[in-house]
């Protein structure tokens, strides 16, 4: 079986927390702050690796942790970093984010690298909070979460020729004729189970040709083999559209398989074709030939091709002809990638809360950065607490609490913590 899509879970590693410690030494009767900061977490990687060929690695693992960072120490001592982590891909792998669909990687060169997964910073030590009036802090962070997705992975193979058409127009005994490749070869439909790549060289020039699964109509929209395939031909430069010379209507299936494309991507329609008959070395074909030539002339065909992929009658010049086409045209260039957008942990400047009333009677405070800091206090240290006050007053937290006639006693829930209100 071809594994060309998956479904991976990434998280990058955690800050290490900082700690609270004091200098004792001898001869030093009132040592300062000493506690150092943790180390930041492992971020996640995805690689571009020419030695993989499918997605099927995944079929067995599918959760990906990288290391976090170690806590700091004494002395003012930082943690150790955590080992990013490097997971390996085929060439020709886009990487979405499963929730938004969003583009995160399309990584179409081999060694190619892109983070996924931003790990978190290491929490402050006391001696990072020591200042002019606050000579002796008791305050430390806890790390910052690492961020953490579901990565959707999609494998389209990167080739310079897609060869399609109905099933049975004998794809696939092209490509073995004019590579070294060997797909599986019958005269019933749906031979072709996977995508197949083969090279071939004209003119001391190389390249690469895929032979697509069969397309029926309805393909777009998961009929037949065809949804499941029609993405590796995104890619190609360059369309060699084969016509069955048996079927009892080639100009039909021509149209039919051009709309296909359309619907699925209508960047396909838009790609150059060479639309090339086959199996011209059987006589019904090849008194037929004359007819087809004419009828796809008229529906705008450019110089329509007749081969036999069976005796390779044709097969030179179509080669030359797609030689002298992909000449013309330009290389594949990668999708722009988007944004990927922080999930464990918000951007600095996104500081919105939403309170509502949960059925317990509870208030419940969200926002993506008051939660963050919630993980980052250490609310075992008086002066931790203190500061998370202070911020809950600075964002508007406390005033809108207030305005929404909180009680002495009642519980605010913010991220995992609850916290008991009083004034």
């Amino acid at each position: 079986m071809f594994f060309d899509e998956a479904k991976i879970y990434v998280r990058a590693g955690d800050g290490g927390n900082g700690v609270v410690a004091f200098r004792r030494e001898a001869h030093v009767p009132r040592g300062g702050p000493s506690g150092g900061n943790g180390g930041k977490g492992g971020d996640v990687y995805l690689v571009a690796d020419l030695q993989i060929n499918t997605l099927i690695a995944f079929s067995k693992q599918i959760h990906f942790r990288a290391d976090n960072g170690e806590h700091g120490r004494g002395k003012n001592q930082t943690g150790a970093q955590g080992k990013d982590l490097v997971i390996h891909v085929p060439v020709g792998t886009v990487a979405y984010e499963a929730d938004t669909g969003l583009i995160l990687a399309d990584l179409i060169s081999p060694d190619q690298r892109v983070l996924v997964a931003r790990s978190g910073r290491g929490g402050r030590g006391n001696w990072a909070f020591k200042s002019p009036t606050v000579q002796a802090p008791r305050i430390a962070e806890n790390g910052e979460p690492g961020e953490e997705r579901w990565v959707r992975l999609e494998l389209k193979l990167i080739a310079d020729v897609g060869i399609v058409g109905v099933p049975n127009a004998g794809k696939s005994t092209l490509l073995s004729r004019v590579s070294a490749a060997r797909p599986k070869i019958a005269d019933y439909a749906f031979t072709t189970l996977e995508p197949n790549l083969g090279t071939a060289i004209v003119n001391g020039r190389d390249m690469v040709l895929a032979d697509i699964p069969g397309l029926i109509e309805g393909a777009h929209a998961g009929a037949g083999l065809g949804h499941t395939f029609l993405r590796h031909i995104e890619r190609t430069r360059l369309l060699i559209h084969l016509l069955n010379g048996l079927s009892p209507d080639p100009l039909g299936d021509y149209e039919a398989i051009n709309q296909e494309l359309a619907l699925f991507n209508p960047v396909l329609a838009e790609k150059p074709q060479i639309v090339v008959l086959n199996k011209m070395d059987l006589p019904d074909v090849r008194a037929r030939w004359s007819e087809i030539a004419r009828d796809l002339k008229e529906q705008g065909v450019v110089e329509p091709m007749a081969i036999s992929a069976v005796s390779g009658e044709g097969v030179e010049a179509l080669l030359r002809r797609i030689a002298d086409a992909l000449a013309e045209l330009p290389r594949e260039l990668p999708q722009e990638p988007a944004a990927a957008p922080r999930v464990s942990a918000a951007p600095e400047t996104d500081k919105s809360f939403t309170i509502e009333r949960e059925p317990d009677g509870a208030w419940r405070v969200r926002g993506a950065y008051i939660e963050k800091i919630v993980k980052m206090t250490r609310f075992e240290y008086y002066d931790a607490v203190m500061r998370f006050q202070r911020i809950m007053e600075a964002l508007g937290i406390t005033e809108a609490l207030r305005a929404k006639e909180i009680r002495e006693g009642d519980t605010v829930r913010i991220g995992d913590m609850e916290l008991d209100w009083s004034d």
